[in-house]
């Protein structure tokens, strides 16, 4: 019986670990705005915020990292409530996401940047990964924290 108990453990330990993604450096060159002072006014004409709005499920697991790549370009890492803002050229962009959840998550999603495109909302799901532009602020939004470029 303590044995099996053991094996439990250690199964549940190995399961959390295994989630893990390594990060990925971005090419792109990072805009810095506080957030306390960012208005949807000073977003647009190519300059886009976009956020991780993983839910709880995912943060939990530790399986809210997103890989984001940007019409093959590397644009970095984003942990659950964490966010960015860079500048996109208009037009038709492709946008690779990855997530780890005991298997690598992939989904590639089609979005068009135009001059009212303001904010895109990334997040993991249970069987892929998410993006929707939304052009709002998350209700929970005083709680995000801005991703620096390393």
């Amino acid at each position: 019986m303590k044995n099996t108990k053991h094996y439990f453990i250690i199964a549940i330990l190995l399961l959390l670990v295994s989630c893990g993604l390594k990060p990925i450096e971005s090419d792109y060159q990072f805009i810095d705005l506080e957030i306390e002072t960012i208005k949807l006014d000073d977003l647009g004409n190519g300059k886009i915020l976009i956020h991780n709005g993983a839910n709880v499920f995912h943060k939990i697991d530790e399986t809210s990292s997103l890989n984001i790549w940007i019409n093959d370009r590397p644009a970095g890492q984003l942990k659950a409530s964490e966010y960015v803002i860079i500048k996109l050229n208009e037009g038709s962009n492709t946008v690779r996401l990855l997530h780890k959840d005991v298997v690598n998550m992939r989904s590639e999603h089609h979005i068009t940047i135009n001059d009212s495109t303001k904010i895109i909302m990334v997040k993991p799901t249970i069987t892929s990964n998410k993006l929707e532009v939304t052009n709002e602020f998350p209700r929970n939004w005083h709680k995000f924290s801005y991703k620096s470029s390393q």
